[in-house]
C-alpha cells in the first residue's frame, strides 16, 4: 500500500477529514469541498475551482488522478471538464477541483459536499526518440473512428 502524506491549507476546516474510501472495494477515495465560508453556486454552463483544504506529497513514481463522482454526473449534470485530472508528485499546492455543471439548473456546492474521487496511479515516464521511420502496423494511419463506431 503507498502512502501520501496530507497537510492542511492554512484556512482549512480539518473537522472534514481526510479523504477516504467508502467500500472495501473502491478505487476512488472521496475528495469534499472545503469551503466553510459558504457555498458555491455554479450556473449551467459555467465552471468553478472548488478547494479541498489539502496539500498532498505523492511518492515519486505515482500520480493522483481526480476523477467525477458519477451520482453527480448523473443526477446534476455535475462533471470535471479535464477530467481525469493528474496531481504530479512534485506539486505541494493546494488540492482544487474543476467543476462544471453541464446541467440545466445552477448547482451548489456546500462546505463537506463530496465533489470527486482520487485515484492513486503508478507513473512510467518514457524516453522519446526521434526515429527516421516508424514500424508498420494494420491500422496504419487510419484516424478518429477508423476502428468502427
Amino acid at each position: 500500500m503507498t502512502t501520501i502524506a496530507l497537510t492542511w491549507a492554512k484556512d482549512a476546516d480539518t473537522a472534514l477529514g481526510l479523504p477516504r474510501y467508502e467500500t472495501s472495494g473502491a478505487a476512488g477515495a472521496d475528495l469534499r469541498a472545503n469551503i466553510p465560508h459558504g457555498p458555491i453556486m455554479i450556473a449551467p454552463g459555467a465552471r468553478a475551482l472548488v478547494p479541498t483544504g489539502l496539500h498532498m506529497a505523492i511518492p515519486v513514481g505515482f500520480e493522483v488522478q481526480v476523477r467525477p463522482r458519477s451520482g453527480l454526473a448523473l443526477k446534476h449534470g455535475i462533471t470535471l471538464p479535464n477530467s481525469p485530472g493528474t496531481i504530479d508528485s512534485d506539486y505541494r499546492g493546494e488540492v482544487g477541483v474543476i467543476i462544471l455543471n453541464t446541467g440545466s439548473e445552477p448547482f451548489e456546492v456546500s462546505h463537506g459536499m463530496r465533489i470527486a474521487q482520487m485515484v492513486v496511479a503508478p507513473v512510467v515516464q518514457a524516453r522519446f526518440v526521434v526515429a527516421d521511420m516508424l514500424d508498420e502496423t494494420t491500422r496504419g494511419t487510419d484516424g478518429f473512428g477508423s476502428t468502427g463506431t
